[in-house]
């Protein structure tokens, strides 16, 4: 959960002058409708939409129709495989030569409401981050405009309803101001990209006609660190995976036994610790083989962007990041290994003097492009291997643990994982898309890729289309976590940002 004194501190001069007539068209707009934006905003907030959720994930998808169908247009509900619902629309324009997509999803993450300072889906406005004391406030009244630093906390909020009304709010904007747009837009609203978006490729293979596009802007996450408007230009893949390491048949007495019979869960730790040097970087053999190397734009990219490194540190309370001097956003560009969390025997008040029969852990590599999957899972065997493990992939039998000093079972989730995808800044659209957002929102920093995963390869693959990631929430929205929100100055920014899309 990052504080607002990133941006206080390192906020640069992002005073611009704005260029964009549709963008200035949606400021203007914005400014006599905010209460009925945010209202609209506020009531889809309000369906439940965790992915598991079926009934509300249909209702979601139901009152986005609705909402599409306030504005003209002919929404359409597509889904395989038993998927949760695509929201589809077409905006055409006459004599368009190209079409471009657009697209958030409506899904949330999982989520205890124990664990909220209010209910998740009883959107609530609040002067200030609840870190820095923020407190609920009730609705200004009409006509009284919104603080921008105020803020919506709801699951949603910032991940990613909130594109969508932005979106929407922006073809309100134009059309009052009597512009249209050049190009066809076709507009995809997804109903489980936090459940892996399982089903969106085979949707869109199944459905080509209603997504197909020149390119796909792909309206999620948070913007950089300091506030700046960013682009992204890729996002990298994830495969997850299990290690399970085994003792004895049962756990054993530590005072009779300890010194004897070895103990797994040390064994799994030392195996993690082999995986990374002290600095952090993975020394699995073949890891990086396959990395594809950045090209000129991308590393002039990054060496341009704000280092916002140092006030990260002293936000997340580190004394030391991994792979330094290297910042943030050029490790960003490589692979990670990641413990995602470790377990044996007990622990606190029900531990007990026993030796554990097993351990367990699980993990998570985040993969960047030119990496395949199948070959990063035969590297991680062969190395789990080559320390001595006899590697299986279900549970070992009683022979195979007598017969071997040391036996890991290693498990790769069964969907394998994603792959990683990364559009080249030098190609003329997505020179285009910086000239257009640039002159909607001032100077851009331009990222190679972003480090979560997102659904582009449904995209790409399928249509043979072209992906940039285009966030507007803001970098501290508590995404995937407890308190998630969003900064009413981002959704005002958001609306400028996509009439500027939708007209260029």
């Amino acid at each position: 959960m990052l504080r607002t004194s990133i941006a206080v501190l390192l906020l640069p001069a992002l005073a611009a002058a704005q260029t964009n007539p549709a963008a200035h068209a949606a400021k203007q707009w914005r400014q006599q409708h905010e209460h009925a934006i945010v209202n609209e905003l506020r009531t889809l907030l309000a369906i439940p939409n965790v992915s598991s959720d079926k009934p509300n994930i249909q209702r979601n998808a139901e009152l986005i129709a609705k909402m599409l169908r306030a504005r003209g247009l002919t929404p359409t509900l597509v889904s395989t495989g038993g998927g949760n619902p695509v929201v589809v629309a077409e905006i055409q324009a006459p004599g368009a030569a190209r079409t471009i997509g657009l697209y958030a999803h409506y899904d949330g993450q999982p989520l205890d409401p124990k664990e909220w300072a209010s209910p998740p889906f009883e959107p609530t406005l609040r002067n200030r981050p609840l870190e820095d004391g923020g407190t609920t406030i009730p609705l200004p009244a009409a006509g009284t405009p919104f603080n921008p630093e105020w803020r919506i906390y709801a699951r949603g909020a910032g991940d990613d309803k909130a594109p969508i009304v932005a979106m929407l709010t922006a073809l309100d904007a134009i059309r009052a101001a009597g512009l249209q747009t050049r190009s066809n837009i076709r507009l995809a609203f997804e109903g489980e990209e936090e459940a892996g978006s399982a089903n969106l490729e085979n949707t869109i293979a199944a459905n080509r006609m209603l997504f197909a596009a020149d390119v796909w802007l792909i309206c999620d996450g948070p913007v950089y660190q300091n506030r700046q408007q960013s682009l992204i230009f890729g996002a990298r893949g994830s495969m997850t995976f299990e290690i399970t390491t085994y003792g004895a048949r049962t756990e054993l007495h530590s005072g009779h036994y300890g010194n004897w019979a070895p103990n797994p869960a040390l064994e799994l730790a030392r195996l993690l610790a082999s995986m990374k040097d002290r600095n952090g970087r993975v020394v699995i053999p073949g890891f990086y083989d396959q990395v594809e190397p950045l090209g000129p734009p991308e590393r002039k990219a990054i060496a341009d962007a704000p280092r916002i490194d140092p006030q990260l540190m002293r936000d997340f309370w580190l004394g030391s990041t991994d792979e330094s001097p290297k910042g943030l956003y050029e490790l960003l560009t490589q692979p990670s290994l990641n413990i995602r969390g470790m377990a044996s025997s007990r622990i606190g008040a029900q531990a007990s003097n026993v030796i554990p029969s097993t351990a367990f852990a699980t993990l998570d590599i985040r993969l960047v492009k030119g990496m395949d999957i199948a070959r990063t899972q035969q590297v991680v065997r062969d190395y789990i291997s080559h320390q001595g493990f006899h590697v299986v992939d279900r549970e070992p039998t009683a022979d195979e643990r007598r017969m071997h000093p040391k036996v890991a079972k290693v498990v790769f989730a069964e969907r394998g994982g994603t792959v990683a995808r990364r559009t080249s800044m030098a190609l003329p659209i997505a020179q285009e898309v910086i000239r257009t957002v640039e002159s909607a929102r001032g100077p851009v920093v331009k990222l190679p890729t972003m480090g979560a995963t997102v659904p582009l390869e449904a995209f790409e693959r399928p249509l043979g289309t072209t992906t940039i990631i285009v966030p507007i929430a803001n970098h501290d929205d508590n995404q995937h976590t407890y308190n998630e929100n969003l900064r009413i100055q981002n959704l005002w920014d958001g609306i400028e940002l996509m009439a500027a899309l939708l007209t260029m």
